[in-house]
């Protein structure tokens, strides 16, 4: 069902369901004196879009006419560009892979909404998910007349991410203040990490904006409380055009808050809160493996915050159908399989200073304590 606005409770759902196809791609160049004048057309794009292809899937593109010069289907592959011409690369319709598309409205008014993200749907475009996202589902929801969003011309957008296959509390701005504010909120957090002086000690204990998730680990924590403080980089890795994220000791600061909730030594594994005072790309990832506990069923880290396999001088280049490289044999950050779930968020509102919000997210049944599970019976 479609959720009126405002709603706070009880909890609702809206989403409609993926075309089979979606709508392709049009990117837009214009040649620049300084840099492009006199290259060739498959110079150009094999490139400055060697990520995007192989050289010889740019002229399996250019061979199909995907690609236009000042608004004329160019096939031959030398021709030479000049300085001001208009070029657009037409990626066609494709069919995503398999995703969710129902979202569950946990907190709603005229700033924002908090979603309860299902694991699989990623968040924003990228790779081979252009329109199975949740800001396409937000931008559906807000042109259907359901809800005053559409009069208000509002467009909600999210203000940060989760990964593809984490569930839980996303947040998303309705209104250009309260993006600017909740963005702020996690900027802030991530910034005051590394830092200990006082006054910076002091301002994040008064942190805007608190976050907790469950996970499940591999293995039996022994202590009951860990902080985890190791720092995170990138590293080179196929299939991940701008790195894949790893513990680094010349990394960026990253600070996370580990409790056990409960232990199952028959099964070897650990039920675990995390509140993160930072928000490195695949924290707690990265850092409960760093540790020597892996989430549970994550294909991508293994202990120590490296990937599980690993090979930098081997490139592919393979191309699929559309001419862009072949999905990476190797695990990449978009995998699912793992348990994470961002159940609780404690912030204060964007624009009632004063108001502080507390949102939780039902927790999926593998991440419930045995207590947890017996409350709901």
């Amino acid at each position: 069902m479609l959720c009126n606005n405002n709603s706070r409770s009880p909890l609702c759902s809206f989403g409609s369901p993926w075309p089979d196809l979606n709508e392709g791609l049009f990117y837009n160049d214009v040649v620049s004196t300084s840099s492009d004048s006199g290259l060739t057309l498959i110079h150009f794009y094999s490139s400055k879009y060697k990520n995007s292809a192989p050289l010889q899937g740019w002229l399996q593109r250019i061979h199909n006419g995907q690609i236009t010069i000042d608004g004329e289907v160019v096939k031959e592959p030398k021709a030479i560009l000049r300085d001001g011409m208009e070029l657009v690369y037409h990626r066609l319709p494709w069919r995503e892979p398999d995703a969710p598309y129902l979202l569950q409205v946990l907190y709603e008014d005229d700033d924002m909404v908090a979603l309860n993200k299902p694991p699989g749907l990623q968040v924003l475009p990228g790779g081979l998910f252009q329109q199975r996202t949740v800001l396409m589902q937000l931008q559906w929801r807000a042109s259907k007349g359901s809800s005053s969003l559409a009069i208000q011309g509002s467009h909600p957008v999210p203000v940060h991410r989760l990964g593809r296959g984490t569930s839980g509390i996303l947040l998303c701005a309705k209104t250009k203040v309260a993006k600017t504010s909740l963005a702020a909120y996690f900027a802030d957090g991530t910034s005051l990490i590394g830092d200990s002086s006082n006054a910076n000690m002091e301002q994040s204990k008064r942190r805007k904006i608190s976050k907790i998730y469950r996970a499940l680990v591999n293995g039996i924590l022994n202590q009951d409380k860990i902080i985890i403080k190791q720092p995170i980089g990138t590293m080179r890795y196929p299939g991940v055009a701008k790195g894949l994220y790893v513990a680094s000791p010349s990394g960026k600061p990253a600070l996370s808050k580990v409790e056990v909730l409960e232990r199952d030594s028959q099964l070897n594994q650990t039920l675990v809160q995390v509140e993160i005072e930072s928000g490195r790309p695949h924290q707690i990832r990265i850092h409960l493996s760093f540790i020597g506990h892996p989430l549970l069923g994550d294909p991508l880290y293994d202990v120590g915050g490296q990937p599980m396999c690993f090979d930098s001088e081997h490139e592919d280049e393979s191309f699929a159908e559309d001419g862009g490289y072949e999905r990476p044999a190797k695990p990449v950050p978009g995998d699912c399989g793992y348990y994470l779930h961002a159940h609780q968020l404690v912030l204060s509102h964007p624009t009632k200073n004063e108001q502080v919000i507390k949102i939780t997210a039902p927790l999926p049944s593998i991440l419930r304590t045995q207590a947890e599970t017996e409350e709901l019976m």
